[in-house]
């Protein structure tokens, strides 16, 4: 073990090596199927500490990666290929930068401290996502999202400057700051960060946010206002009472009213919902709403959207709506998704659509169907859209901005001896869903390609994607060529690569 005397206020650098009681600790993520057994593993805590162990890395002639909440699906992070992993996790300061006039997040910060430290210090926020358990450090490049996102727009939509430890052409590592000004020379590098994914232009070592347009020396006018409280609902039908028909009706209701109400000017950009449709074996199909409570039209507004959703179904629900403050609700959601330790795969999809009659007769038939059981293997289908869609698509490197639902498609076990039976259910689900456009959702009048931060590395696998349409279409669209030309101005080694990372140009 090595540690730094630069600060004793600075965690680490601390070097962790094979046999170390701690290294199965700071080499275990989310996905289970999954493990890292690198060289050395550094827990660092400033910008510094990264710089030289980047460094060190480069120099060593080792592949480097890091890591900050864990929570990568695919193997980007917990490959065979990791030699040297950069542990983030304390690299974790949350505050108020008054020379930046932003606030500042380290990567290591969970979204939970974020909102509990934002809101308690200044009562604002980000529009991030619901799981209080994720990092910073992925979630932001990917463009984030979460309940806030259809009135306030994506988390990056409101991100100012990143800092960015990178490697030059001479093999240099050296940290960058690069922010939204147009003057900025490193402004493409900010941009690329504000979709373009974790893991491929460098490691980021601090965020900074302010709401576009934001002025005055009040640091609670620069970032938004979370509600006070919302109306918490959780509604759950019973799968056995639902019919083909009944369970078709259902989800195109929930598409149909999405698509009639996700514009910049709806009124329901303060309504944000999750319906979550598992397996018949999990008993229930379950929808969990927020609404901003401060609004007097909350009520109805909530009654009006679950009207829609159940109009011609025909099958009883219950229906249980809570007033809770807004940071509890975000703390300790109604349904849990939790699935640390356990093995998964996972895809996704932005809906621009309703699913047709003949995906929904698809959804139905593979989570009803006898030769398959598996109670947490399903779909699970997020708003969006609202204010996200007010932001053309090339302004960030998030492409997909008039998209209304995204769709994650997820299977979890923890048998490692299943995991071919429970990898081919859902390859096979997601393959028929998207037949008609080669297995996999190329933008369209319906679909819109998928979103990076839920990487499926199957995307890029001509088994699998025979679309004909390239993975990088389908996650960065028209975007691709410029995050290359990013690429190539500052990641010219390809230092910082994995499995759906940007390449360089040709």
């Amino acid at each position: 073990m090595t540690t730094s005397t630069e600060d004793s206020s600075t965690a680490g650098p601390v070097t962790i090596v094979p046999g170390d009681s701690r290294y199965v600790e700071v080499t275990s993520a989310a996905n289970g199927r999954f493990r890292c057994r690198p060289r050395q593993v550094r827990v660092v805590g400033s910008t510094a500490q990264v710089v030289q162990a980047v460094q060190d890395a480069v120099d060593a002639g080792a592949r480097v990666v890091a890591r900050s909440g864990g929570h990568c699906l695919e193997d980007f992070v917990d490959s065979p290929e990791t030699e040297f992993l950069i542990d983030l996790s304390e690299l974790k300061a949350v505050g108020y930068d008054a020379g930046r006039r932003a606030f500042f997040v380290e990567p290591g910060a969970l979204l939970g401290d974020v909102y509990r430290t934002l809101l308690k210090g200044w009562g604002v926020t980000i529009p991030a996502g619901l799981e209080a358990g994720v990092g910073v450090g992925g979630h932001v490049p990917g463009g984030g999202y979460g309940p806030l996102t259809r009135r306030y727009g994506s988390v990056v939509d409101h991100l100012e400057a990143v800092e960015v430890v990178v490697v030059d052409r001479s093999g240099t590592a050296g940290a960058v700051v690069a922010s939204r000004d147009p003057a900025d020379p490193a402004r493409e590098l900010w941009w690329a960060h504000t979709g373009g994914g974790g893991g491929t232009f460098g490691i980021v070592t601090r965020y900074w946010f302010r709401t576009p347009g934001a002025v005055g020396p009040d640091p609670a006018g620069l970032l938004p206002t979370p509600p006070a409280e919302v109306l918490d609902s959780l509604v759950l039908w019973s799968w056995p009472d639902l019919t083909r028909e009944s369970f078709g009706r259902l989800l195109r209701n929930h598409g149909r009213w999405h698509e009639l109400n996700s514009g910049p000017d709806s009124r329901f950009t303060s309504l944000f919902s999750i319906l979550t449709v598992l397996r018949r074996e999990s008993g229930m199909v379950g929808l969990t709403t927020q609404v901003d409570a401060g609004r007097p039209d909350a009520a109805e507004m909530l009654d009006a959207y679950l009207a829609a959703l159940n109009e011609g179904v025909g099958v009883p629900y219950t229906h249980d709506v809570q007033t809770r403050p807004w940071l509890r609700s975000m703390l300790h959601p109604r349904m849990s998704g939790n699935v640390w330790g356990l093995r998964a795969k996972c895809k996704a999809a932005y809906l621009r659509r309703r699913y047709t009659e003949a995906q929904t007769d698809v959804i139905y038939r593979r989570l009803t169907s006898e030769d398959y059981r598996n109670p947490t293997a399903g779909v699970i289908l997020a708003a969006y859209g609202g204010m996200a869609a007010a932001v053309p698509p090339d302004a960030t490197a998030t492409a997909q901005r008039d998209s209304v639902l995204k769709a994650f498609y997820l299977d979890n076990w923890t048998d490692a001896a299943q995991d071919d039976e429970h990898i081919t259910w859902i390859r096979e689900f997601y393959r028929e869903l998207y037949a008609d456009t080669g297995g996999v959702p190329v933008p369209g009048d319906d679909s819109d390609g998928s979103y990076i931060n839920y990487p499926d590395t199957d995307l890029a696998d001509p088994r699998w994607n025979t679309s004909g349409t390239p993975w990088y279409t389908l996650y960065h669209k028209d975007n691709y060529p410029r995050l290359q030309q990013v690429k190539a101005r500052w990641d010219p080694l390809d230092v910082f690569r994995h499995g759906l990372s940007v390449r360089l140009p040709d």
